[in-house]
C-alpha cells in the first residue's frame, strides 16, 4: 500500500472532470430505464405530467404530485428517476414535460431550458455509524476525498482505523455536481478510486454496509448512518434552513422553453408562496424558496 500523507489542504494537481459529452452518454444509459418506468399515462381527466431526472427530488416530487392531485383533482404526475443529466435530457428531447434537477445551470445545457427553482436542500457527509466521526474541516474533507489521505487512522477522530472506502455519484448526477462545487472548490475533483453509485439510496446502503466508507447523500437519505459535522456545524435541517450550514444547493423544475397548460399550473402551484400545502410538504425536509 502505498505511504498516505497526514490530513493538510489538498494542493494536488485536480483530476480532470468527465466532459459534458462523456456526462450526457452516462446519463443516456439510464434514459431506457426511465422511459419505461415514466409512460405518460392517460386518464379521463386529461394526460398526466411526466418527470423525470434527480434521484434527490424524487422523494419531495412524490408528495408534491400526490398533493396537487387532491388539492386540483388533476391526474397525478407520474414521477421517474435517474440523474439530473438524464431529466435535462429528457425534457430537451421532449420524453418528459419535466425534468428534476438537483443542480444549477450550466453552460453546456441545451438552450431554451427553463429552470424554475423549488427549493434547496443540504448535503451531507456520511459515515457507518460504527465510524462515528464527530467533524470534518473543509481541508479535511478535500484531503480525504481527492485521494491525499486514504487511511481512517490519520484522521482524527475516526472510530475505525482501515483504508478509506470513497463512495461518489455517477458523473451524470447533480448531487455529485454541487458536492464537488460547495466542498472541494472549482478546481479540485473527487479521486478516480471512488467507487460510484447511481444513486443517493444505493451511496446511502453502500455507506451503511461498509465500517470504512465514507459518501454524501441528500437530507433526505440519512437513515441509519452517521452524519458528521462540517467546519463545526451539525448537518441538519435547521441548520440550513438558519444558514449556518453552507452544505446546501438548488433544486430545480426544468421544461423545454415556458412551462404551459398543465405543467405551467403544476409549478406555480408548488411555488406560490400562499400555498401553504406544498411549502409544508417542502418544510418537513428541505428548504422553502420563500
Amino acid at each position: 500500500m502505498s505511504k498516505s500523507r497526514n490530513l493538510a489542504p489538498a494542493t494536488t494537481k485536480a483530476h480532470k472532470r468527465p466532459t459534458k459529452a462523456l456526462r450526457s452518454a452516462l446519463a443516456g444509459c439510464l434514459l431506457a430505464a426511465v422511459a419505461l418506468a415514466s409512460p405518460a399515462s392517460t386518464f379521463a381527466g386529461g394526460r398526466a405530467i411526466t418527470i423525470s431526472g434527480s434521484t434527490s427530488i424524487f422523494p419531495l416530487m412524490i408528495q408534491l404530485a400526490a398533493a396537487w392531485h387532491k388539492a386540483t383533482h388533476e391526474p397525478t404526475p407520474h414521477v421517474g428517476q435517474g440523474t439530473s443529466d438524464v431529466g435535462i435530457s429528457e425534457v430537451a428531447a421532449g420524453r418528459v414535460d419535466i425534468g428534476d434537477v438537483s443542480r444549477d445551470p450550466e453552460p453546456g445545457d441545451p438552450e431554451h431550458l427553463v429552470f424554475t427553482k423549488i427549493a434547496r436542500d443540504g448535503i451531507c457527509m456520511i459515515t457507518n455509524p460504527k465510524n462515528d466521526l464527530e467533524n470534518l474541516s473543509q481541508e479535511q474533507v478535500q484531503a480525504i476525498f481527492t485521494g491525499q489521505v486514504r487511511e481512517w487512522g490519520e484522521v482524527p477522530g475516526a472510530g475505525v482505523s482501515g483504508p478509506i472506502d470513497l463512495v461518489d455519484r455517477i458523473a451524470s448526477s447533480g448531487t455529485q455536481d454541487a458536492f464537488q462545487n460547495i466542498f472541494l472548490g472549482p478546481t479540485l475533483k473527487i479521486s478516480p478510486s471512488a467507487e460510484a453509485e447511481e444513486s443517493n439510496g444505493l451511496v446511502r446502503t453502500k455507506v451503511e454496509h461498509d465500517e470504512d466508507a465514507i459518501g454524501f447523500v441528500s437530507f433526505a437519505f440519512t437513515t441509519g448512518v452517521h452524519t458528521i459535522n462540517y467546519q463545526g456545524i451539525q448537518c441538519n435541517l435547521r441548520n440550513a434552513k438558519s444558514g449556518q450550514y453552507q452544505g446546501v444547493r438548488n433544486f430545480w423544475m426544468v421544461t423545454k422553453g415556458p412551462p404551459k397548460g398543465a405543467t405551467a399550473k403544476f409549478i406555480s402551484w408548488i411555488t406560490s408562496p400562499h400555498n401553504a400545502t406544498a411549502r409544508k410538504i417542502i418544510s418537513s425536509q428541505w428548504i422553502p424558496i420563500h
